[in-house]
């Protein structure tokens, strides 16, 4: 049932007491639940059109009239701008997924909304939310195992196999043309960047730097062994090409400093101006001496450089960029080798960088400024081009996407087959183990079962095929052959097929935690069964006059807070 202020009045002998604010709103029970049940099967039905190879976009418009065209799950969801409580926990529910795992964000939701929907009809046959939340539990506890058993172990070096994982994850998201570029692009990429700490891979996305500048064709996108910083050289007088540069990294200016406090200085000889300019000139042309004592041929730093500064280090011959973002100057870091430098005085040539060539270059109709041909760098950059600003914003989605699951398989190298055969193999595997739990808890382990066959049954309705037809051949396929785990769909010619067979793969780490995400979303849902939305904040009277001196009048009241 559902009250709105009534619902907090005690009585004390008779006389009503207001336990709560007035206008405070009320659900509780199980309409609650039927509410946030409701919304999230809502968010799920908007993603499900989006799956697979022959999943559809959204194009989403912003408030200021920015359009967005994508298929990817985590930012249609961001881009909505869901409103009520629980659409914002799936919301968190996709980030998450993407943080972690950087793919199978869309999966994580619609499995979420799966099982939410198969929890309601247990909920109609008065089974307790708790009995449900620890039925799903159990099933993802033997869907993990099961799971576990059966991927397959790869080299993190198996460049073909790697390619064949980047390529599955942008299926059906950019031109078929490019997948395979940009699939060798991200393999190389991730190649550079991983390392072992103490026996532990890491391949760390943020040390692969990813620029975008529309013009082009996507088949321009190019991979940069070295750093692309989106700045141009200082001086026109500098040269705008170095080979085998030594590079000094700072985070100082190439200035002298104006005092913390302010300060009064009395001049009363013309010399002493004349003086106090020459000693300003005389520290900036020790920085540069310095530079060319260590044959330093390239600067950049984070601060300025003064106009006298860019004068000698032009007459010098040195290349030099200023004001470049930190996480630029990071990554350089440790594509050139070299050392950040905050005290230009005890700089050393052990602190300076190498890169065969520094080259200031036109992109589009900007100059941007390349550190490449470095020596086995830890960060690389990935500059992307596209024919329009829409479709390079697309372009570098997907390839985050191939750059992380390239990624999940370094760090952890098992793979799975694609296709919707890990869930039907999860369903096959969870209704065997249903049989043996008994009780009600039965009813949930089954519906687990039944929730994950959303995946295939998604795929198979996006590629225009009979879903109840499709469900049923791979059911059999998955119980009576003995390799039926690699089965998945094909969405290209509409048939149930080996997805190893048409290198369909995808990594362990992917399904493992979108699963986990899901059940996670379910249960935080289910436990549910009260929300109290506070009223709004009162707004005095007559505050705000409207167009024509017309004065708008507000009720001093509080307005109800709604829950939808």
């Amino acid at each position: 049932m559902s009250s709105g202020t009534q619902a907090y009045l005690a009585q004390i002998g008779g006389v009503p007491v207001l336990v709560l604010k007035e206008g405070t709103q009320r659900a509780f029970g199980k309409e609650a639940m039927r509410i946030n049940i409701m919304v999230a099967k809502a968010v799920s039905e908007v993603m499900k059109s989006t799956l697979g190879p022959k999943g559809m976009d959204k194009m989403l418009i912003d408030s200021l009239g920015d359009i967005t065209i994508t298929n990817d799950g985590a930012t249609i969801l961001d881009e909505m701008d869901v409103q009520h409580p629980i659409g914002k926990l799936l919301v968190e529910i996709a980030k998450t997924q993407d943080d972690e795992v950087g793919d199978g964000t869309t999966t994580a939701v619609i499995l979420s909304g799966a099982l939410l929907e198969e929890a309601e009809k247990l909920l109609d046959k008065n089974i307790h939310p708790t009995v449900i939340v620890s039925g799903f539990k159990r099933a993802l506890d033997v869907a993990t195992e099961h799971l576990r058993k059966i991927a397959v172990p790869v080299q993190r070096d198996d460049v073909n196999m790697l390619k064949k994982i980047a390529a599955t994850a942008m299926h059906g998201k950019i031109s078929e043309t490019v997948k395979d570029y940009f699939a060798e692009l991200a393999v190389k990429a991730m190649l550079q960047v991983a390392e072992n700490r103490d026996g532990r891979w890491i391949a760390d996305l943020d040390n692969v730097q990813i620029v975008k500048k529309h013009g082009g064709a996507l088949e321009d996108t190019q991979l940069v062994y070295g750093i692309v910083i989106d700045k141009e050289v200082v001086h026109a007088a500098m040269p705008k090409r170095v080979v085998n540069a030594k590079i000094a990294l700072l985070d100082a200016p190439l200035e002298v400093e104006k005092p913390e406090i302010d300060a009064e200085i009395r001049i009363n000889d013309p010399n002493q101006i004349r003086a106090f300019l020459e000693e300003e000139e005389n520290i900036l042309k020790s920085y540069v001496d310095k530079f060319k004592a260590l044959g330093v041929t390239a600067v950049f730093t984070t601060k300025g450089i003064d106009d006298m500064a860019q004068y000698y280090l032009a007459k010098a011959g040195i290349l030099a960029v200023r004001r470049v973002k930190r996480s630029d100057i990071e990554k350089l870091v440790r594509a050139t080798g070299g050392r950040l430098v905050t005290n230009i005085e005890d700089m050393t040539e052990a602190d300076l960088g190498f890169a065969g060539l520094v080259e200031e270059r036109r992109v589009g109709d900007e100059k941007m400024v390349f550190v490449e041909q470095c020596k086995n760098p830890r960060a690389v950059s990935i500059l992307i081009r596209g024919g329009f600003e829409r479709l390079v914003d697309e372009a570098e989605r997907n390839l985050t996407d191939a750059l992380s699951v390239v990624s999940d398989v370094i760090e952890e190298p098992y793979v799975l087959p694609g296709g919707g055969a890990p869930e039907m193999e999860v369903a096959k595997v969870v209704r065997q183990f249903a049989a043996k739990v008994g009780g009600r808890e039965q009813y949930a382990v089954e519906a687990f079962a039944n929730a994950v066959e959303v995946i295939p049954k998604t795929l198979a309705e996006n590629a225009g095929l009979d879903a109840v037809d499709v469900l049923t051949e791979l059911r059999h396929i998955h119980e009576s052959k003995e390799d039926g785990w690699k089965y998945g769909i094909n969405a290209f010619t509409g048939k149930v097929s080996d997805m190893w067979a048409i290198d369909v793969i995808e990594p362990l780490t992917v399904k493992l935690q979108a699963l986990k995400a899901a059940v996670e979303a379910a249960t935080m849902v289910l436990r549910i069964d009260e929300i109290i939305a506070a009223s709004k904040l009162e707004t005095g009277k007559g505050e705000e006059k409207k167009e024509g001196g017309e004065e708008e009048s507000k009720s001093g009241s509080s307005s109800s807070s709604s829950l939808d």
